[in-house]
């Protein structure tokens, strides 16, 4: 099935989408998150999207603003693709190759869960950047509680997949990694999600012999294609993913894990660093990225122009003074 959560006569609502757009509102739902929250896991979604059937249908997709899927209590972020590393580090670092140590695990940071935007809602230059990049990526969606899964174990607690564009200032970050920390502000205006959840079952059929789902992806900027991959071309699989965020901890429903930007364009970064010049160029306000992903849908948002940031002082250089 595919979920999706929308606005609609200034009422948020929860359905399931048909084939041709309609949305089936859920009973008693306005939330997906708590709809998962509330489950256990994917039989407990499927049923309560089979409740669709007992009540009219509602609006169809296209007269209804479509809202994130849900609103994940925690987004994690890895970076799974080797081909995206190689390229991004080139252009942001100015360094080639991969770190050895990125072949050790799927590595990834938290970013802000309150970024979280829509399908088609426009998307703000963030205050002080001048360097805005997307970046194409798929999530996967927490269903069920877990800590310490085997990657086994951890397929029974993924729900779902949907599209993640991991919006990028890539000028803000550069900076501040220089720091040894990972990405903050260039990474916290906004994050894409959508257009739809859709269940985990429903992409079984693109399952390759090693585990990995076979999907297309593309990414386009006014129009142009500028990025092709397939999702199948990740390092490791979205259960290994999450049995690695499960370790020592735990995963809960509604957490969403991004399976970091796909190759071969899935960002500007990675094409600047091939190319050795700032092209395509940056975002700048106007600008649409359209990111489709199969089997689960497409979004597209615009660039708007941002805020400008509240000015701060450097840092005090202090005396180091003991008591």
């Amino acid at each position: 099935m595919r979920f999706a959560a929308y606005e609609h006569e200034q009422q948020h609502r929860v359905a399931v989408v048909e084939e041709d757009g309609t949305l089936h509102p859920v009973p008693g739902a306005c939330s997906l998150t708590e709809l998962i929250r509330c489950g256990d896991g994917l039989d407990a979604l499927l049923r309560a999207g089979a409740a669709t059937l007992d009540v009219p249908p509602g609006p169809h997709v296209s007269e209804v603003r479509l809202l994130p899927p849900l609103q994940p209590p925690t987004v994690r972020d890895f970076v799974t693709f080797e081909e995206h590393v190689e390229g991004v580090r080139r252009s942001v670092d100015g360094v080639g190759g991969v770190p050895e140590a990125w072949y050790d695990a799927p590595t990834f940071y938290f970013t802000n869960p309150y970024a979280v935007i829509g399908a088609h809602d426009d998307v703000p230059v963030p205050p002080g950047s001048e360097v805005l990049d997307f970046e194409l990526e798929v999530a996967a969606v927490i269903g069920r509680e877990g800590r310490d899964l085997t990657p086994q174990q951890a397929r029974d607690h993924i729900i779902g997949y949907t599209v993640f564009n991991d919006w990028s200032a890539r000028d803000l970050q550069s900076r501040e990694m220089q720091v040894r920390l990972g990405p903050c502000k260039g990474k916290d205006t906004a994050a894409t999600l959508g257009p739809y959840l859709v269940t985990a079952d429903e992409l079984e059929p693109y399952r390759d012999t090693d585990g990995f789902l076979r999907l297309a992806l593309t990414a386009s900027v006014n129009g142009e294609v500028v990025g092709k991959d397939l999702l199948s071309n990740m390092s490791w699989t979205f259960e290994e993913m999450v049995a690695y965020a499960s370790r020592g901890t735990v995963v809960r429903p509604g957490d969403v894990l991004g399976s970091g930007t796909c190759g071969n364009g899935g960002c500007l970064a990675e094409l600047w660093g091939v190319r050795g010049e700032q092209s395509p160029p940056p975002l700048k306000p106007g600008d649409t990225v359209t990111l489709t992903v199969e089997g689960i849908g497409t979004v597209s948002n615009t660039v708007v122009a941002g805020r400008n940031p509240q000015p701060l002082p450097t840092a005090r250089r202090r005396s180091r003074e003991r008591p």
